[in-house]
């Protein structure tokens, strides 16, 4: 199908339905209770979130958190589909592909007690396009933004870009609708739609969230992200624990109603009746982030040097212990996908340090300092830092391990002058254009001539067919320039409690939905 010739959206919803095959669907559990109103969860965090401005931040941990209270126009159903949440439909789309008209549910209230209409929604999108690394993304192909009554969004974009809808779903560098007259360059207030709104931050400790009285569900049935969105419990609090044995022991404990980012092998240990495991599989990628901006990792060679010389077998060994919870894969998506290829066989788990040693020779690069930018609040981040260091010291490098928690790891990749390389994680996502390494201003800074032809022809390729092939030239251009590299396929695991209902295996937990049963 071709979205340039169809209307309301559909075409592009089917491209991005087909570019789900695959995908962990966020299928609903079991319930073993009928689900009741009231009572109070405590959720244990890999730490403090930098920020609770979801459209300053990719942080998973911050998008966790704020799509609880902050919402978007669209997010993705079960199967993850795009699907409206602060739209009334999925947009109309121009023959054309150029101009999508947005119609806006009415009716609907923020936390402080203003009514939504397009004045605010128009205002919270320009904020996007100016501060979030999607939205500016986004910015550099719309030509206007307008409201062109109290109910309507229009977007006008200078070429038709098939990834406009599922940027504009995203929950962080989310494009987040609050109050026009609470939008500022820091948010110093809070505000939003969702079902929950924000009570209390307390540093370190926990943040508290509340019941919004006011809150106007859609219709319907919950599903996935989408869908009716039930608000059982009176609050949710998150506690930030940073120290991943501590995350363990306590979800072994039961002392957390539900505890994220567990390490896989802590799963004999949940089998207590305390805490029930919950895994996500396939979950995403680990993938080290070089700083193609500043400094050593700024000379393609090098990066192509650093590629060489990694073991990532050993790295994804170290960091899981056992291949049931790990594939080694160098590919940017696994078998399933439409995006899967195989190109990355080719430059993948080589560990060659002479062929490695010989490029940077050859780059006559006198310091061969690496700054390893690296957290153990993600326990398995350190771990693979660890071997990569080895891996890079046998090819002629000296390393500088700089460990952090992940709050300040998040501030500190922002600028270009104090890392070389750090260390991340994603989980798959329908959309390719939804990870954050092809936007220029994401950590990494990856702008070559190269980089903006292929991912230009990608995002305006008209049929999935073609997106597929131009998908190939993207991962192509990664394997020859670099800008991050692939560790391999990862599960993830997490913990909740048995009397915790309503829940799904989800790459960003989510609370609405959620009950506790009586014991």
């Amino acid at each position: 199908m071709n979205f340039r010739t169809s209307r309301r959206g559909g075409g592009l919803k089917s491209l991005l339905a087909a570019g789900a095959i695959g995908l962990t669907a966020l299928s609903s559990p079991a319930l073993c209770a009928t689900p009741v109103k009231g009572g109070t969860i405590s959720v244990a965090t890999i730490g403090e979130p930098p920020t609770l401005d979801p459209m300053t931040s990719t942080a998973d941990l911050v998008g966790i958190l704020t799509q609880h209270f902050f919402e978007t126009l669209y997010t993705f159903d079960a199967k993850w589909n795009l699907t409206p949440l602060l739209a009334d439909k999925m947009p109309e789309v121009s023959a054309d592909g150029l101009v999508y008209t947005i119609p806006l549910r009415q009716g609907i209230t923020f936390h402080d007690g203003s009514k939504m209409d397009s004045s605010d929604v128009l205002a919270s999108l320009k904020r996007w396009t100016e501060t979030a690394t999607r939205g500016k993304m986004a910015a550099k192909i719309i030509a206007n933004l307008e409201a062109p009554d109290a109910n309507t969004i229009r977007i006008t974009l200078k070429q038709p870009y098939a990834p406009l809808t599922a940027l504009l779903a995203m929950n962080n560098s989310a494009a987040v609708v609050m109050p026009k007259g609470k939008i500022a360059p820091a948010l110093t207030e809070f505000v939003g739609t969702g079902p929950y709104q924000l009570k209390a931050r307390v540093p370190d400790q926990y943040v508290q969230l509340v019941r919004f009285d006011g809150y106007k569900q859609r219709e319907g049935e919950p599903d996935g992200y989408g869908g009716a969105r039930k608000q059982y419990l009176d609050e949710i609090r998150f506690v930030p624990v940073s120290n991943a044995n501590t995350r363990v022991e306590s979800a072994v404990a039961g002392q957390f109603d539900y505890v994220d980012s567990l390490p896989v092998e802590s799963l004999p240990k949940l089998k207590n009746g305390r805490s029930d495991p919950v895994m996500l599989k396939p979950f995403g990628w680990p993938r080290l982030v070089l700083n193609t901006k500043q400094g050593i990792m700024s000379n393609q060679a090098v990066r192509q040097a650093v590629q060489l010389a990694l073991n990532e077998e050993d790295m994804l060994f170290a960091a899981f212990g056992d291949k049931n919870f790990y594939k080694l894969n160098g590919d940017l998506y696994p078998e399933g996908y439409p995006w899967a290829t195989s190109l990355g066989g080719k430059v993948y788990n080589k560990a060659d340090a002479a062929a490695a040693k010989k490029l940077v020779d050859g780059a006559n690069v006198q310091d061969r300092k690496i700054r390893i930018l690296t957290s153990q609040q993600y326990e398995f981040h350190y771990k693979m830092a660890l071997v990569a260091a080895e891996y890079l010291k046998a090819a002629g490098f000296t390393v500088d391990m700089q460990v952090v928690d992940w709050a300040t790891l998040t501030q500190r990749r922002q600028d270009p002058a104090v890392w070389d390389i750090f260390i991340t994680h994603s989980p798959f996502l329908p959309e390719p254009a939804l990870i954050d390494f092809p936007s220029k201003d994401a950590p990494g800074w990856w702008d070559t001539p190269r980089r903006n032809q292929v991912l230009d022809a990608f995002n305006q390729a008209g049929t999935q067919e073609e997106r597929v092939k131009r998908w190939a030239d993207v991962q192509q251009a990664v394997y020859d320039e670099v800008p991050f590299i692939k560790i391999g396929d990862f599960n993830a695991q997490a913990a909740r409690s048995p009397s915790l209902q309503g829940t799904r295996a989800v790459p960003w937990p989510y609370f609405w939905n959620a009950w506790k049963a009586p014991k």
